[in-house]
């Protein structure tokens, strides 16, 4: 997992859910790729994500609570890299 995100152009205005527990920076490469760079803060009760393309979602510190679908929760932590399908409900706490 790469540490750093090189020539990118970061959107300063964020997208907010779930009263700021969840937050994300849209990343714009210079090959016109984008990605989103996002924070989902400890809640009580898990934050259900609807994707409309994949996901990937890579911890980079802490650990975080994750179901995907109807599945059981697992725990990721810092290093681990879960991948999403388009169409699929998950979520995390």
């Amino acid at each position: 997992m790469s540490q750093q995100l090189d020539s990118v152009s970061i959107h300063k205005k964020p997208n907010t859910h779930f009263n700021g527990r969840s937050i994300s920076y849209l990343v714009e490469f210079k090959d016109g790729s984008k990605k989103t760079l996002g924070v989902l803060l400890p809640t009580e009760k898990p934050l259900t994500f609807e994707t409309h393309i994949p996901e990937r979602i890579e911890i980079i510190s802490g650990k975080c609570l994750i179901r995907v679908g109807d599945g059981e929760f697992k725990t990721l932590v810092e290093g681990e890299i879960l991948n999403i399908p388009e169409n699929c409900r998950f979520s995390g706490c």
